[in-house]
């Protein structure tokens, strides 16, 4: 289980890397490599993965790992199209994509009490933007209530993926503030939103290889057992 791990240490440094250029205001670092998070956490995946079956997990794993590779460049891959827009729509089917596989595929618990904190978050922040949003008013609302739903189906499951759903939500409650509320966010917000998104998404991508591995170690043994 630890050689898993190695395949994480790319996408590890390059986070830490686009971390520090967005903090010490170095663009021309920090955007060469945003475009290179989602590709590496797609090759951590495939190392951790190494040796598992493809299956469905794994396959809506990195569909919303590719959509969230689009949202991180939609401003570059669209420049002819609104950036928020296309933003909320690469990741709005990035969570949906999370939400299936949380709630379906890889759940060990039911959702706990805990998560309803969730729904009080999602009517805390719209009552705070509110004013703010304008015609983005039923988009934001909406790709909010997909991003707790994300959250939510991420407490059901393995503590990784439940703490990279939280990670996740707080990355875009501070970037939803960033954009919608610039004068009232300091400087270190943008540093602060990608720390967490890539803790977000580094922790889903490792919680849904470690619960893969899960599953199929407790087959393995049940077909032993059965076979003996």
């Amino acid at each position: 289980m630890n050689r898993l791990w190695i395949g994480f240490v790319p996408f590890g440094l390059v986070s830490a890397v686009h971390v520090g250029a967005l903090a010490a205001g170095v663009p021309a670092l920090a955007g060469p490599t945003k475009l290179l998070l989602m590709p590496l956490l797609a090759a951590a995946v495939l190392w951790g993965g190494r040796g598992s079956r493809w299956g469905l997990p794994y396959t809506l794993l990195f569909a919303a790992i590719a959509f969230s590779w689009l949202g991180d460049g939609a401003g570059t891959f669209f420049a002819a199209a609104p950036t928020v827009p296309m933003m909320l729509l690469f990741f709005g089917v990035a969570h949906l994509c999370y939400i299936w596989l949380f709630w379906r595929l890889i759940p060990v618990r039911r959702v706990p009490a805990w998560a309803a904190v969730y729904g009080l978050w999602w009517i805390a922040l719209l009552a705070v933007l509110w004013p703010h949003l304008g015609g983005l008013l039923i988009p934001v609302a909406v790709y909010g209530l997909v991003l707790g739903g994300t959250a939510v189906a991420a407490s059901r499951c393995h503590p990784l993926v439940t703490w990279g759903g939280a990670f996740f939500l707080a990355s875009d409650t501070v970037l939803a503030f960033r954009l919608f509320l610039p004068d009232a966010t300091p400087d270190w917000a943008s540093p602060v939103v990608m720390l967490t998104y890539c803790a977000g998404q580094g922790l889903i991508a490792g919680g849904v290889v470690v619960a893969d591995r899960l599953v199929g170690t407790a087959a393995r043994r049940e077909r032993a057992g059965t076979a003996g």
